[in-house]
């Protein structure tokens, strides 16, 4: 028995990583019979049974999880978000953001395409400061400017990475600028629809300097499906350092009177659209219709 990483899942097998080495596994009917999918990210324990050949036995508690894409045990999530083609948008890069902060993985902002919004720098650079207050590490950059790859590779070492953002923001792109000998397939820009094309159709963990990197399609749902309206707060860190000061316990931060939130957005510590999104979600978790 060996114990490894699942780097890759394709038509059925799941690719582990161990010692150096890579074993094509199947995984055991028990995991279907308790409706357990191994997933990539996984740490599991495996028996080789041939040349480089194994069967899945244990899949070792998880960190986290996605759903969408279905990946296990992410440190980090660079959010890819562009500044034109497609237009940038406060409250799409929310919803990545809260989603993120609901499955505990740290979050990094990178702007790309900032050499053709050249003329925006300046409010950019505005939002820029809006999301560091938060504690976001936030990156400007032009994947065809090689001098961004030293600050790329900083946070790629010792770390496993996913790359997130809608189609057409660049991410397997930015990939590609990291280390070309991927050759990674990238889409164009549907300019019809203003978007990209889904090309990347596995997911599979790469490594790059040092880390592990998911090539993955994205999350093909932007929907809060399991976040429930009492813990929306705490995927906001800038509402969440501040719920203790609200006078009412359970404060929902919208109707409530002495609201330590509503106060800071107020004297501009919070951000005005930061605190419209909270709202928003709040609504949109509330509205929501039950699953069964």
């Amino acid at each position: 028995m060996a114990k490894g990483r699942i780097i890759k899942a394709l038509s059925g097998f799941y690719y582990v990583e161990s010692n150096g080495e890579v074993y094509q596994c199947k995984g055991r009917g028990v995991f279907r019979k308790k409706n357990i999918t191994p997933l990539v990210g996984d740490m599991v324990t495996f028996d080789v049974s041939g040349e480089k050949e194994g069967y899945i036995l244990e899949i070792h508690e998880r960190e986290n999880e996605l759903v969408r894409p279905p990946i296990a045990n992410i440190d980090q999530a660079i959010i890819v978000t562009s500044a034109v083609e497609p237009n940038f948008n406060t409250t799409l890069l929310d919803r990545f953001l809260v989603l993120v902060e609901s499955k505990l993985i740290q979050p990094v902002i990178f702007f790309t395409k900032m050499d053709i919004a050249e003329q925006d720098r300046d409010r950019f650079e505005s939002y820029q400061r809006d999301y560091q207050k938060i504690g976001y590490d936030v990156e400007l950059l032009s994947v065809k400017h090689t001098d961004h790859l030293s600050m790329l590779k900083r946070y790629l070492k010792d770390k496993i990475t996913v790359i997130a953002g809608q189609s057409g923001v660049g991410k397997t792109t930015l990939l590609n600028a990291i280390d070309p000998t991927l050759a990674l397939k990238t889409g164009e820009i549907s300019a019809s629809l203003g978007r990209g094309r889904h090309t990347t159709r596995h997911v599979e963990l790469l490594p790059m300097f040092g880390g592990l990197v998911a090539d993955t399609p994205g999350f093909s749902s932007l929907e809060f499906q399991d976040l429930t309206v009492s813990e929306l707060a705490d995927c906001f860190p800038e509402i969440k350092q501040r719920t203790a000061n609200c006078k009412f316990r359970g404060c929902t931060h919208i109707k409530e009177p002495k609201c330590a939130i509503k106060q800071a957005v107020e004297n501009g510590e919070i951000a005005d659209y930061r605190y419209e999104h909270y709202v928003r979600f709040y609504e949109e978790i509330k509205l929501r219709k039950p699953r069964y």
